[in-house]
C-alpha cells in the first residue's frame, strides 16, 4: 500500500528571503522646515548635561541625515572635521537594541550593516559647516570614549532610544508654538532625518545623490518622498520653459539650396 511518503525533505531546496520592510511615505506636516529645525537644536543644547551632549548627536540626523542606529556606537575616526568649509562622515554600521538575548555577540546592540546594504557598504556623506562646528565644539567639550565612541551616556555606556527620546520629547515642548506642539511637527527625533532629505529635494539636489546620502534606493526615495518631488513641479516647469524659449529665440537654421541638390 502506498503510504504516500514524501522521498526527499522538499524544505531543503527553498530559498527564502526576508521580505524588505517598505516605509511609508513621509507626511509632509511632520517634517520642519530648516528654521524650525534649526530652533529644536538649539533648545536641545538647554536641556542640561545630558541635552548638551546630545546636541551633535541630533544634529547628526538633521544635517546628515542619518539614522539614530548609525549613530550610537559612530566613532571620532568616522569623521573628517576640518577648520573651515564642509566635512564627511561616513557611516557604516547600525546599532539596533535587540537585548543581549537576542544577539550572537551577547551584546544589548546588534552589529548589522546599513540598511538595505551589504555588509561591508560605507555610505560617505559631506556634511555642512554648521554640523562640523558642532561636532568640533562636542569633541573640544566631551573628547572621546577609550573606543573612539563620541557619543555615549554619563557612565560611559551606548546611547539609549529612552534616553535621546526623553530629551527629544522635552525639546518638543520647548521650541514649537503651542500649535505645533498639537500637531504632527517632528514628534519623533526620526523626523529630523525626513526633513535633511525633503531640503536636499527641494535644493534641487539629483534624486540619484540624494538617495545616495540617504542611503535608500531611487526607487524607494521616490515613494517615501514622493509628496516632496511633486513639490518641485513649478520649479521644474520654469526650466523646461526657460529651455524652450532659448530655443524659440535662436534664429532657425535653413537648408541652402545647394544643400537640397
Amino acid at each position: 500500500m502506498d503510504a504516500e511518503l514524501l522521498a526527499e525533505n522538499p524544505m531543503a531546496a527553498l530559498k527564502l528571503k526576508a521580505p524588505e520592510r517598505v516605509e511609508e511615505e513621509v507626511d509632509p506636516e511632520a517634517v520642519p522646515d530648516p528654521a524650525q529645525a534649526a530652533a529644536l537644536l538649539s533648545a536641545v543644547g538647554r536641556q542640561g548635561d545630558r541635552g548638551r551632549h546630545l546636541e551633535a548627536f541630533f544634529g547628526c540626523l538633521y544635517y546628515a541625515g542619518a539614522r539614530p542606529g548609525e549613530l550610537v556606537d559612530i566613532r571620532l575616526q568616522d569623521f573628517d572635521l576640518p577648520r573651515r568649509g564642509w566635512g564627511l562622515v561616513r557611516l557604516q554600521e547600525s546599532r539596533a537594541r535587540s537585548g543581549s538575548s537576542w544577539t550572537d555577540s551577547g551584546e544589548a546592540h546588534d552589529r548589522r550593516g546599513l540598511k538595505h546594504r551589504t555588509r561591508k557598504t560605507v555610505r560617505h556623506v559631506p556634511i555642512p559647516p554648521e554640523l562640523v562646528a558642532k561636532l568640533r565644539w562636542h569633541v573640544t567639550l566631551y573628547g572621546a570614549h577609550t573606543d573612539g565612541r563620541i557619543f555615549r551616556t554619563a557612565r560611559g555606556g551606548m546611547v539609549q532610544e529612552s534616553g535621546y527620546g526623553e530629551v527629544w520629547a522635552n525639546t518638543r515642548q520647548e521650541a514649537p508654538s503651542p500649535s505645533e506642539q498639537e500637531s504632527k511637527l517632528a514628534k519623533r527625533p526620526y523626523d529630523l532625518r525626513h526633513a535633511t532629505v525633503s531640503t536636499w529635494l527641494s535644493s534641487g539636489v539629483e534624486p540619484q545623490l540624494v538617495a545616495q546620502r540617504a542611503g535608500h534606493s531611487v526607487g524607494v526615495l521616490f515613494r517615501v518622498y514622493a509628496k516632496f518631488l511633486k513639490g518641485g513641479d513649478e520649479a521644474a516647469n520654469a526650466k523646461i520653459s526657460a529651455r524652450l524659449n532659448q530655443h524659440r529665440a535662436t534664429p532657425a537654421r535653413h537648408m541652402s539650396p545647394a544643400s537640397t541638390q
